[in-house]
């Protein structure tokens, strides 16, 4: 376990205990109303759940992850794809609604959301697909779109339940993991040529079809500037009680545990809008802290993906990236009004079992990935030195 340890990312390391602590506070301290007077549960319900989510992804991290060698996740992805798959569709049947939205199983002691997990699929998927397109060395571009076609298939069931703010979490994930393949990029005129001519089809089917795309819920949220001019309408109501919370905060806070908005004014306090809580009580130099810190924690990954001695562990480091970087930037935006709010939490603060496991789980790969990039390139460099 020690030679793990240190060739471990540290800072990475690091980051991901103080801010899963940091959450796990401010969890409980955000929902420590909500729990009573909306959820009728004890005040420590959801930082109890928290907590043991953590120590579950934890512990699988340091004792599976960070062992289990990355060449290993061909002999499982293709299970793991087929199983999201069944589970996707599975929901239709047996899943829970929630917010008009079919997400969740409903298991009793918890709730699983095999979207959340699906996008962990995508990107061990499309590193494996990837990695031995690369060894078998073939000139067929098309070939290439397959395991694109597979996670857009995917990225469509999550989309039809409707969770456009997943679906697209997944759509940009696959995009810019597709052009960050070698073969792609000398021959991206091909590419650009098949992909206009599929979103010409696409757009087509679409039109005549005389399906709506967007319910008049959804259509709602499109309206997200200036949300206090609406605080009685569902499109402002939350977000202008983040801005509440936010200005309430000032530089400093007004101090642990005493957030007024979190009195049942922000629904999500605890989860999607756990920020403005953050900064409502710790003021605008924490939430500022935070950003740095989500800035560090990307740049370390991205780091150790162009370092990557292999195009599998590139591509598993780079998707975690992306995941992280869009998560991070849907709710951010989502809860300045700059962009549509679309209920996305936010990585290691907000709350949530399915998330939080995922989200943890993935950045051990990265440490995999590190870990296998230092051994790796202490080979190459024995070989170098033999010969």
């Amino acid at each position: 376990m020690k030679k793990l340890l240190a060739k471990m990312d540290l800072w990475l390391l690091a980051i991901m205990i103080i801010f899963s602590i940091f959450g796990l506070i401010m969890i409980f301290s955000a929902s420590s109303v909500s729990t009573v007077l909306r959820y009728n549960v004890p005040q420590y319900h959801f930082f109890i759940r928290q907590a043991i989510f953590l120590f579950v992804a934890f512990f699988l991290g340091f004792l599976i992850i960070i062992r289990f060698p990355t060449s290993k996740y061909k002999y499982f992805v293709p299970i793991a794809v087929l199983a999201i798959i069944a589970a996707l569709i599975g929901l239709f049947v047996y899943g829970k609604l929630t917010n008009n939205v079919l997400s969740w199983y409903d298991l009793g002691f918890f709730s699983f959301q095999p979207s959340e997990f699906a996008k962990s699929v995508i990107i061990i998927f499309l590193a494996c697909a990837y990695f031995k397109l690369e060894k078998i060395k073939t000139n067929n571009i098309y070939i290439f779109l397959i395991p694109i076609a597979i996670c857009l298939g995917i990225a469509i069931l999550i989309a039809m339940q409707p969770d456009f703010g997943t679906a697209l979490i997944i759509c940009g994930i696959i995009f810019f993991i597709f052009l960050s393949v070698p073969y792609v990029q000398s021959n991206i005129v091909k590419i650009i040529k098949v992909g206009a001519i599929g979103l010409v089809v696409a757009s087509l089917a679409l039109l005549y079809s005389g399906a709506n795309l967007f319910n008049s819920n959804q259509l709602k949220r499109f309206e997200f500037r200036e949300p206090c001019s609406r605080y009685t309408e569902d499109t402002g109501y939350q977000v202008c009680n983040g801005f509440i919370a936010m200005h309430n905060g000032g530089l400093f806070g007004v101090g642990l545990g005493n957030s007024s908005q979190k009195y049942l004014y922000l629904p999500e306090s605890h989860t999607d809008f756990i920020f403005p809580i953050i900064v409502e009580e710790l003021g605008l130099v924490t939430g500022i802290i935070i950003i740095i810190g989500y800035i560090i924690m990307l740049y370390r990954i991205l780091k150790i993906a162009r370092q990557a001695e292999n195009i599998r562990l590139g591509i598993l480091a780079y998707g975690v990236f992306l995941y992280l970087l869009f998560h991070i930037l849907i709710n951010l935006l989502g809860i300045l009004a700059l962009i549509p709010l679309t209920g996305v939490p936010l990585p290691l603060l907000s709350y949530g079992g399915s998330f939080t496991v995922n989200v943890i789980l993935m950045l051990f790969i990265v440490q995999r990935v590190n870990i296998e990039n230092k051994s790796l390139k202490l080979k190459r460099e024995m070989a170098g030195i033999t010969n």
